[in-house]
């Protein structure tokens, strides 16, 4: 599945870089930064921060990496990781620099977070983050709870601020759109307002999922397709446990083929893989007529027998792959009716 929304195969892409060596330029803005403290004011320094939410300052964060501490609150924070941006902004804080993974351009976040900025971040690489860009920005906090978690990556980085990364079992973008919240609030000192905003949130697939019975027990595969093929998820990703929440199954014979990424290839061969109660395909890349006008993919029983969709709105198809806390409440809005009405 190689393509400008999936990690994964821009990896595949690209041969994997070393960042172990900072050029130059970074090394002085790091030494800069050391002497210079991390951007806290000098009258706080002797005591705890409290942050809007009532969280203590230093706040611990468990990560991957070991246990994180951010000794105040965080003034200038760089979100890298997919959907940290738009988690920070729903809990309040303005990030001066972010990752535009999808990409929206503009402010580097879904219509579902439009106007959330004051000011516009600084636009930083995805899979290659520019060290030197990041570390001009003097962050005094680095969010990074769903990457690749490449240890080399967080490395680099906590030696500009104090990072937190991926959790214990989040590598290759397998952090859920809850732990995401979690981490988030924890680092930025908001633990009570991130769980309100997981539970909100949570309520709202349940009541998603109370109005339509018949997603319970159903099956069904959620893929895309890409200039290079077909592919679909597995369960631990964003996208499955999306469909999960609303009470149905992930298709047994794609979770069979599941390895250690987020998803499986499906060769033209063997595109009844697919097959499903309902069958769910995103275009990445390509039209959404290069999907359901395929002679193959319309051979699919489901396909065959109406029981699919193809994301044409990109909005949708975007809010589905981005699984964060604001974009979730979107995609339950529009796709909800999508499933109901093909399982009718």
């Amino acid at each position: 599945m190689n393509d400008s929304a999936s990690p994964q195969a821009r990896r595949a892409r690209r041969p994997r870089r070393t960042t172990a060596l900072l050029s130059g330029a970074v090394a002085a803005l790091l030494i800069g930064l050391t002497a210079c403290g991390s951007g806290g004011s000098d009258e706080s320094a002797d005591k705890p921060a409290e942050g809007k939410a009532g969280g203590a300052f230093p706040a611990k964060v468990a990560t991957k990496f070991g246990e994180i501490t951010i000794d105040e609150a965080p003034k200038r924070i760089v979100a890298l990781g997919w959907g940290d941006a738009e988690t920070a902004l729903a809990l309040g804080a303005q990030p001066v620099g972010a990752s535009d993974w999808l990409p929206f351009g503009g402010e580097g976040v879904g219509p579902w977070a439009k106007g959330m900025y004051d000011e516009k971040p600084e636009l930083i690489g995805t899979m290659e983050p520019e060290f030197e860009k990041i570390a001009a920005l003097e962050p005094d906090l680095i969010l990074d709870t769903k990457s690749s978690g490449d240890q080399t990556r967080y490395d680099t980085l906590s030696k500009i601020a104090p990072t937190v990364g991926v959790p214990k079992g989040g590598d290759m973008y397998m952090t859920s759109w809850e732990k995401q919240t979690e981490m988030v609030a924890g680092a930025l000192g908001k633990k009570d307002e991130g769980a309100e905003l997981i539970a909100e949130t949570g309520k709202k697939f349940q009541a998603a999922a109370e109005k339509h019975p018949e997603f319970k027990g159903k099956s069904i595969t959620v893929g895309s397709r890409t200039s290079e093929g077909f592919g679909a998820y597995v369960g631990g990703t964003g996208r499955v446990d999306f469909v999960k929440r609303l009470g149905f199954v992930n298709n047994p014979e794609i979770e069979k083929l599941a390895g250690d990424s987020f998803s499986v290839s499906v060769s033209k061969e063997k595109l009844d893989l697919l097959d499903a109660d309902l069958t769910v395909m995103a275009p990445i890349g390509i039209s959404a007529e290069e999907i359901s006008d395929d002679p193959l993919y319309k051979a699919v029983p489901s396909v065959k027998d109406g029981r699919s969709i193809v994301f044409d709105d990109q909005d949708i198809s975007q809010a589905f792959a981005t699984d964060s806390v604001l974009s979730v409440g979107y995609a339950l809005e529009k796709v909800v009716p999508l499933f109901s009405e093909k399982l009718k």
